[in-house]
This record gives C-alpha cells, sequence and structure tokens, in this order.
C-alpha cells in the first residue's frame, strides 16, 4: 500500500456554546489539515493525480472554510452572521456534515475526511481511500479520523 499526503491551512472562527468555558466565544484558528490517502500504485506508478487531488482538496476548504466562521446549524449566532453576509459553513444535518452538529475539531477532521472520500470517487479512483486525517487548530491541539 502507499500513501499520499496533501496538507494545506485556512483560517476560520467557530465557536462551541455546548461545551462551556471560553470556547462559547467566537474565535478563530489557523487551521493546518494533514490528508492521507492510501491505494495501489497504476501503471503510471502513482496512487492518484497528485495534482488534481491537491488543486480539488485545497479548493474546497478555501470555498467552504477558509476567511469563514463554522457554526453548528443550532447555534444561536448563524440568523445574525447570515443576516450580516458572513461566509458561514453549518455543520449538521446537511451533506458533507450530517450529524456533525458543532465544529469540533474532531468533526472538522472528519468532515475533511468525508470531502476527500467523495473527491475520490468523483474522480473515478479506484482501490484508493482516505486512510487518515488530521487536523491541528492550534500548535497544541489536533485531532485525527484513521480508517
Amino acid at each position: 500500500m502507499n500513501l499520499v499526503k496533501v496538507r494545506h491551512n485556512f483560517e476560520s472562527a467557530h465557536r462551541l456554546p455546548q461545551l462551556g468555558g471560553k470556547c462559547t466565544n467566537l474565535h478563530g484558528h489557523s487551521w493546518w489539515a494533514e490528508i492521507t490517502v492510501a491505494g495501489r500504485l497504476d501503471e503510471r506508478g502513482v496512487v492518484v493525480d497528485f495534482g488534481m487531488l491537491k488543486k480539488s482538496l485545497r479548493e474546497w476548504i478555501d470555498t467552504h472554510l477558509d476567511h469563514g466562521s463554522m457554526l453548528g446549524e443550532a447555534d444561536p449566532l448563524v440568523p445574525a452572521l447570515k443576516a450580516d453576509g458572513t461566509k458561514l459553513f453549518l455543520f449538521g444535518s446537511a451533506e458533507p456534515s450530517k450529524g456533525l452538529e458543532w465544529p469540533t475539531v474532531e468533526n472538522v477532521a472528519e468532515l475533511l475526511a468525508r470531502v476527500t472520500s467523495d473527491r475520490i470517487a468523483e474522480a473515478g479512483w479506484t482501490d484508493v481511500a482516505v486512510s487518515r486525517v488530521q487536523v491541528t487548530e492550534t500548535h497544541v491541539n489536533a485531532a485525527e479520523v484513521i480508517r
């Protein structure tokens, strides 16, 4: 099995009112994502078209998460921020965040694993799967999804 990793960073705010404490406040991070896919080498000697994977993942992250706010769908700040025209990504009932109620670092990692799986399927890459996604929200806080 061979592994390919894509790294990307983005700036995004979030808040976690369900946890209490200081994270109930809207605050931002310089997030880092490291996404690893695994597969067998094809006849060209590659797991995936690396440029295509990087471009696809980076475009999705930049479009949906970068320089915006990630909130839970039930967050009472949603209506005010929507009315203000703030860029929002809502966690909750819509794909690809269905069932991920709040933008915890764990749920952001799962979100990016799902997005990567979707990109792999859309590209038609067979025998390729998400292996690991690590998301770092600060230099000392990170979460991983391992499949």
